[in-house]
């Protein structure tokens, strides 16, 4: 005969509540990302990317990502990017900044982005305006360099 749970006999409380809650979010997310790119295809993401997709757009430098594919990077940022940028660089408020017609990514070089992702930003850095870790690499560590300068090509396009 099984005894009702009382004080004594109880296992310490399992988290609940807001950690559920911001893990299963954050699943939605990634599951919703994932569906849009099964849906959408990846003919039609490199297809919204403008007509000079095998070539880099130009960084705040004047000259682009070497190597930089705008096409591929509109993939990638689909794949990595878009759960916390939301798509087409407009942010997710409480998630991610806007890319789109960002006076950051305009200040910066392409090698000063390129790094940036790669490292990401923790919610602790000064210049951390959404109190959201930034992981590096989008949380992706699949990803490689030419696919970062990638993606900084597309987020040119997207100033």
């Amino acid at each position: 005969m099984s005894e009702e749970p009382t004080a004594e006999n109880q296992s310490p409380s399992r988290p609940t509540g807001w950690l559920i809650g911001f893990v299963l979010a954050g699943l939605a997310v990634l599951v919703m990302g994932f569906v849009i790119i099964q849906v959408v295809g990846q003919d039609e993401v490199a297809a919204a990317a403008p007509e000079t997709a095998t070539t880099a757009a130009a960084g705040s430098d004047g000259g682009g990502v070497a190597g930089g594919d705008v096409s591929a990077g509109a993939a990638v940022y689909s794949g990595t990017c878009q759960a916390c940028h939301g798509p087409d660089g407009v942010g997710i408020e409480g998630l991610g900044k806007a890319l789109a017609a960002s006076e950051f990514v305009q200040a910066l070089t392409d090698e000063e982005l390129v790094a940036m992702i790669a490292t990401g930003r923790p919610s602790g850095d000064p210049d951390n305006t959404t109190g959201v870790d930034m992981p590096g690499k989008g949380g992706n560590p699949s990803l490689s360099d030419g696919d970062l300068q990638d993606v900084v090509a597309y987020m040119r396009t997207l100033q």
